[in-house]
C-alpha cells in the first residue's frame, strides 16, 4: 500500500531535519573551537579522536581526520549490528559531523579574522582553557539536544554501548554509554599526562549532560507515552523488540465518537525518544500520541523504590 504524506508531514520532516543539522553544525563547531584546540577529552568521537591523535603522528592522519574515520567506522558498525533503521537515525549527523569539524578547524587558524576564534592567541589566554571547557560543554550538549529533538541521533561512539547491550542482554545501556566515555577520558589522562586538561574534559562532559538535560528534557530523565492506536499490537511487539521496554494496554472509547480504541502507556528514556517515534511513524501514522516528563519512575528497568529511606 502507498503511503500518502501530507503538508503537514512534509512540514515536520522538513523541521526536523534542519533540527538534526543545526544540532550536528553546532556540535562539530564546539568540538573544534573549543575542544580540539586543548586536548579537551570529555568523550565521544572526538574523545578517543584526540586520544589517537596524541599517538599517531599528524603527518599520517589528522585529528579532523581521524574524527572523520571513527565516525563513519560508527556508523558501517550500527548499519550490520544495530540494523537499517538506527542507522538512518545517525546517517545526518555522520555526514554533517566530520565535514562541519573540518571547515570549523579552519576558524582557529591565526590568520582567519585576526586569530578570533583562537583562544590560545588572545591576551586572555590565562582563562582561555577554562572558557574552552565551559563553551565546549555547553555547546555540545546543546547541539546534541537539538539533534535529538529533531528525531535523529549523534550516534557515534555509542554505537559501541549499544552493541555490547545487544551482544549481552543483561546490560543497561545508560550504565555501558558511561563506561565508554569514562573510558576515554582514563585513556586520556594517561596519553596526554596532563591532570588539569583531563579534569576540564570532565567538567566539558558534566556541563554538556546539563545542558542535554535542560534542553532536550527539562530535568527530567524520563518520559511517559499514551499512545492511542488502532495497531496496539503492533506497536507493543516493536516497543518490546526494538526499546527492550513493554507497556500498559488499556481499553478506552472516543468521547465523540464513542469507537472503542486501545491505548498503550509505556515508559522510556531519552535515548529511546527517537526510536519510538520511528516505531509509531512506520507503524500507524494515524495514531494519538502524547509524551510527558516523568518527575521519578520506580519498579523493573528503572530505580529500584527504597521502602526504608522514603517516607
Amino acid at each position: 500500500m502507498k503511503i500518502k504524506y501530507t503538508k503537514q508531514d512534509v512540514l515536520r520532516t522538513a523541521k526536523n531535519v534542519i533540527l538534526v543539522i543545526v544540532g550536528t553544525l553546532i556540535l562539530s563547531f564546539g568540538t573544534s573551537v573549543f575542544m580540539l584546540p586543548y586536548d579537551l577529552v570529555s568523550g565521544g568521537v572526538s574523545g578517543y579522536a584526540i586520544v589517537l591523535s596524541q599517538v599517531i603522528p599528524p603527518e599520517y592522519l589528522s585529528v579532523e581526520m581521524i574524527i572523520t574515520i571513527l565516525t563513519w567506522a560508527m556508523f558501517i558498525l550500527g548499519l550490520v549490528v544495530l540494523g537499517k533503521a538506527f542507522a538512518m537515525k545517525t546517517l545526518i549527523s555522520t555526514i554533517v559531523y566530520p565535514i562541519g569539524v573540518t571547515i570549523f578547524s579552519n576558524l582557529t587558524r591565526t590568520d582567519f579574522l585576526g586569530g578570533f576564534f583562537n583562544l590560545q592567541s588572545s591576551v586572555h589566554s590565562d582563562v582561555g582553557v577554562l572558557l574552552a571547557a565551559v563553551f565546549s560543554g555547553v555547546l555540545v550538549g546543546l547541539g546534541c539536544a537539538l539533534s535529538f529533538l529533531g528525531g535523529g541521533s549523534t550516534g557515534g561512539i555509542d554505537v559501541v554501548a549499544f552493541t555490547l547491550c545487544k551482544i549481552f542482554k543483561r546490560l543497561r545501556s545508560s550504565i555501558v554509554i558511561f563506561l565508554v566515555d569514562a573510558s576515554a577520558i582514563v585513556f586520556g589522562m594517561f596519553v596526554i599526562g596532563d591532570l588539569v586538561i583531563s579534569l576540564l574534559g570532565i567538567i566539558s562532559a558534566f556541563i554538556a549532560a546539563l545542558m542535554i538535560d535542560k534542553v532536550f528534557i527539562g530535568g527530567s530523565k524520563a518520559f511517559v507515552a499514551h499512545i492511542i492506536t488502532s495497531k496496539p499490537d503492533e506497536i507493543n511487539r516493536l516497543i518490546i523488540e526494538e526499546l527492550d521496554r513493554t507497556t500498559t494496554v488499556i481499553d478506552v472509547a472516543g468521547g465523540y465518537s464513542g469507537e472503542s480504541k486501545k491505548m498503550l502507556m509505556v515508559s522510556f528514556s531519552m535515548n529511546e525518544y527517537a526510536g519510538l517515534m520511528s516505531i509509531i511513524t512506520k507503524t500507524d501514522r494515524e495514531a494519538f500520541m502524547t509524551v510527558n516528563q516523568a518527575h521519578e519512575i520506580n519498579g523493573e528497568g528503572w530505580t529500584k523504590y527504597d521502602f526504608k529511606t522514603r517516607k
